[in-house]
Formats: C-alpha cells, sequence, structure tokens
C-alpha cells in the first residue's frame, strides 16, 4: 500500500466546493492542494474567515492533519490525518469539542453542520461539538446556507438510508439570524454524531411516492411572536390546498447577546441575530424528504406574509423537480453511496437535480479521489427522473473494524 505521504497531490483550483473536496480528501486520505483561492480579488484575496474556521474544525476531529497555507492564502495544502471524532476532548470538556466561530462569518451554521455530519459516521470516536461565539448564524442566509431546522429535520432523517441512526442528534441552544451585513449572529448549536460504521449499506432508492405531509419551523428572534403567526398563517393558506396534513411550528426566543470588544467597557454587550424566517419539510408515502427555506434579509423590510408566500412557492417548486432526494440533500446521499461498499446502489433524482452545477463538479471530485463513474439512465416512467447508479468505493471507516 502506498504511504499517503508520497501519494502525489490532487489539485485543485478556485473556492468553489472547498469543504466537499477537503471532506473527501479526509474520507479517502488523499492529500489536495488547491490554489487560485480569490486570487483576482484586489481587497480580499485568499480564505475567508469561515473557510479558516472549517479548516481550524478539520484539524479538531481528525488526528495527524497538516494544512499549509500561502504567504497570501490563495494557496491551500492539506495533507489527511485519522478522523478520531471528539476522543482527544476528553478530560474536563467530558469529550466536547467547543469550536468558536468568527464575528466576521457571513455563512450559516449548515455550512459547517453538513461536511460533519459526512465525517462522522467513519469517525473513531462519536462527535460531539458545539458551536458558539459571535460568527454562528443558525437561521438560513443570504448567502444560500439552509437553516440548522432544515439539517435536523431534512439531512439528518437521510442517514437511516444508510443505516446510521442510532444516537443522533442536533440541539438548538440558542437561535440567531444573520446580524448586520449578513455576519455573525451569536447562536449556539451542538451536534452529537454517536453511530459509527464500518460501511453505509447499499442504498436503492427509486421510488419517490406522493407528498403525505409537510411539516414545519417558524421562528422570530428578538422581535414579535405575532410574525411567526402571520408566516404560519400565509404558508398554510398556499400549502393546504395541496396537503391537508400540513402544521407548523412556532418558536420564539429573545436575540443573543454578545460582547462589544469596548476597552472602555469590558462587561458591555449588544444584541445581534434579530429576525424571523421559516423552515419546511415535505415528506413522500416512501420517506422522501424535500425541503425550503427563507428568512428575512438582514436589513429588513420584508413582512413575515411575504417571508410564509416564498417558502411555500420555494417548497412547491422543489417538489415539482421530482425524484426522491432534493439538492440540498443530494451531494449528501451520493457521496455516502460512493464511499459504502463494493456494491451498486441507485437513486432516482429529478432531471433538473442530477443537472445542475454542483451535482455535475461533484461527480468530477468523486471521479478524481478514485470513485468511479456514474451510470445515468431513464426511470422509464412518466416523471421523466434520472436514475444514477454508484458503484462504492469500499473506503469504509479505517477507525472502526466490526459494523
Amino acid at each position: 500500500m502506498t504511504d499517503e505521504r508520497t501519494q502525489p497531490l490532487l489539485k485543485f483550483t478556485g473556492q468553489k466546493y472547498l469543504t466537499h473536496r477537503l471532506v473527501l480528501s479526509t474520507l479517502t486520505g488523499r492529500p489536495i492542494r488547491i490554489s487560485q483561492i480569490r486570487s483576482s480579488s484586489p481587497t480580499n484575496p485568499g480564505l475567508a474567515p469561515h473557510e479558516v474556521s472549517f479548516l481550524r474544525l478539520l484539524e479538531s476531529i481528525t488526528n495527524g492533519s497538516t494544512i499549509e497555507f500561502s504567504y497570501t492564502g490563495t494557496t491551500l495544502v492539506y495533507r489527511p490525518g485519522l478522523i478520531t471524532g471528539s476522543a482527544d476532548g476528553l478530560g474536563a470538556s467530558g469529550g466536547v469539542l467547543r469550536h468558536e466561530l468568527p464575528a466576521g462569518c457571513t455563512r450559516g451554521i449548515s455550512y459547517f453542520l453538513i461536511p460533519l455530519c459526512l465525517l462522522a459516521p467513519f469517525s473513531k470516536a462519536q462527535v460531539n461539538v458545539i458551536f458558539h461565539g459571535p460568527g454562528v448564524i443558525t437561521s438560513a442566509t443570504p448567502t444560500g446556507d439552509v437553516s440548522v431546522d432544515t439539517v435536523r429535520t431534512a439531512i439528518l432523517p437521510l442517514f437511516a438510508q444508510f443505516s446510521i441512526e442510532r444516537n443522533i442528534e442536533l440541539r438548538i441552544l440558542k437561535r440567531s439570524c444573520a446580524g448586520p451585513g449578513g455576519k455573525g449572529g451569536g447562536g449556539e448549536v451542538q451536534m452529537v454524531f454517536g453511530h459509527q460504521v464500518r460501511l453505509p449499506k447499499t442504498l436503492h432508492l427509486m421510488n419517490p411516492g406522493r407528498v403525505k405531509r409537510i411539516r414545519g419551523v417558524a421562528y422570530a428572534i428578538g422581535v414579535a411572536g405575532a410574525n411567526n403567526a402571520r408566516m404560519i398563517d400565509t404558508a398554510r393558506g398556499v400549502l393546504n390546498k395541496f396537503v391537508p396534513d400540513t402544521y407548523i411550528f412556532s418558536d420564539v426566543s429573545s436575540a443573543p447577546f454578545i460582547s462589544t470588544n469596548d476597552r472602555s467597557n469590558p462587561g458591555a454587550k449588544k444584541k445581534i441575530g434579530i429576525g424571523f424566517g421559516l423552515s419546511l419539510v415535505a415528506e413522500s408515502s416512501t420517506g422522501c424528504l424535500y425541503s425550503a427555506d427563507v428568512v428575512c434579509p438582514p436589513s429588513g423590510g420584508v413582512p413575515p406574509e411575504e417571508i410564509g408566500k416564498q417558502a411555500a412557492y420555494q417548497l412547491l417548486e422543489i417538489i415539482s423537480k421530482g425524484g426522491c432526494v432534493s439538492s440540498i440533500a443530494a451531494p449528501t446521499m451520493l457521496t455516502l453511496m460512493a464511499m459504502g461498499s463494493e456494491d451498486v446502489g441507485r437513486l432516482q433524482m429529478g432531471r433538473d437535480v442530477i443537472g445542475s452545477e454542483e451535482m455535475i463538479e461533484l461527480g468530477r471530485d468523486l471521479n478524481a479521489f478514485g470513485g468511479s463513474g456514474w451510470g445515468l439512465r431513464d426511470a422509464g416512467d412518466e416523471s421523466g427522473d434520472i436514475v444514477v447508479s454508484v458503484v462504492g468505493r469500499g473506503v469504509g471507516n479505517v477507525g472502526r473494524k466490526i459494523a
């Protein structure tokens, strides 16, 4: 077997898909080099604060990883180690890793949670991480991240399709929306992932079924709870015509406080992360999940009724794309299929989902890391969907010897 230190570096360019490439590198043990990271930016070249924070998180849950930056931060070399989970955090914290996000973070907490959930099943020990600090945003964000509610209700349940379902919990300790300028939020979230496996089960999911119920969470942070009632009423007005079994929970919480960093008054704090939003999840008769997420912009000016209407129509649009998986969860499903046992797994996807830029780039990246090419064929029914066949690579969990 070739020593990973002597393996040639896989080379990529640009900051797009950076987190998923780092995840694939960690899972397969292949070192990578990413260059030209915002090299054309005159003011902020190189890695952004949220990308540096993600690299710090990777370093915390692995043992033996090495990370090298160029002077400007536009080139990154990453050599992965063994995924140990929270094992190194034992002691006074009781095996819990506390990861602080900087105030300048513009990405939602799902930017960190979704890659972490991909790595956690292949860890040597359970993953137990608390995200805290002035940069934690639990809501959806203008940068395209989904809320923590969507991760909890529309992405984590999909792991059960791979027989990964025990001791998995996502706790929202403190809610927050994006602060002024979309930066920071001051929230707090705990991710517990205690089901580690040797190899994920081979997946065969080719029957989307019919949508039978819709659930959701409306959240108001630091504003009147009546905003929730107005969002829920508008969303139900649209959705009840299609699915009578629609129930949306209401969560009202106070705005988080963060330090002002005022030297003259060290104890001074300010409110941040004020806003409201709506997360919706539709479940089909075969267990397929479709999600939508809308939040008011940090600048405000959008009434709750508009948020409710946008979320309802966004959910209907995602359902109309067909398939057994939505675009937000497809990378997770396809990556787990590629990392599974050396057998052929099948997943039915909508044409618009599999034909997106993100999915095409994911297929190229998986191929670059040694995965097999995808087989595509028509589903052969009136849906017009595509069946994607993926041969597992059999990478599995090197730190766990039994299933």
